[in-house]
């Protein structure tokens, strides 16, 4: 399994992750250390946990040599607008797990957060990747994300209770990223 594993990562390694313009003028990219400024300005504006920990969250991204967790983020106007954060799922086999993925609140509603997943589930696709994974907490201020999550085309599958704290569950949703 774990060999299937770094194939999997190296057949990543191999995918280009080109930039990509989406009709709305929204450009889609790979984080670059000038740009944690921005990203904490949409951490905030979403208030999904202090963006003083995004230093060290994206540290080892890029002090990586071998590509094995991915950073994304969206321009619109030249103004970064997203981010997103994905990484393989420890001994699985082909297994990722989408871990964030935020958008400017100013901005919801406009397709930045579908378009920015959909760029991702394409990209894991086309190195092999099987499923796709995402855990959201249990809370009714999180009811627009895991209804955003089943609009694309996620199903829960899993409940954890009192995962992050008490009273407060998670909730895992899958997707196979497989043709059928």
């Amino acid at each position: 399994m774990a060999a299937e594993a770094v194939r999997i990562i190296l057949a990543l390694d191999n995918v280009s992750l080109e930039p990509m313009i989406t009709t709305d003028a929204i450009k889609i990219r790979e984080v670059v250390p000038g740009d944690l400024p921005g990203l904490k300005n949409i951490i905030d504006s979403t208030a999904l946990f202090p963006s003083e920990l995004l230093d060290e969250m994206v540290q080892p991204f890029f002090q990586q040599t071998e590509k094995t967790e991915f950073w994304l983020t969206c321009e619109l106007d030249n103004v970064l607008v997203a981010v997103a954060y994905f990484a393989p799922e420890r001994m699985t086999n082909g297994t990722f797990n989408l871990l964030l993925i935020a958008v400017h609140s100013d901005l919801h509603g406009r397709g930045i957060g579908r378009e920015l997943t959909a760029y991702i589930e394409r990209f894991l696709k086309s190195g092999g990747v099987r499923i796709l994974l995402v855990e959201t907490s249990g809370l009714p201020d999180f009811e627009r994300t895991r209804a955003f999550y089943t609009q694309n085309g996620y199903r829960v599958e899993a409940t954890i209770a009192e995962y992050y704290a008490e009273g407060e569950d998670k909730i895992v949703f899958w997707k196979s990223l497989q043709d059928k």
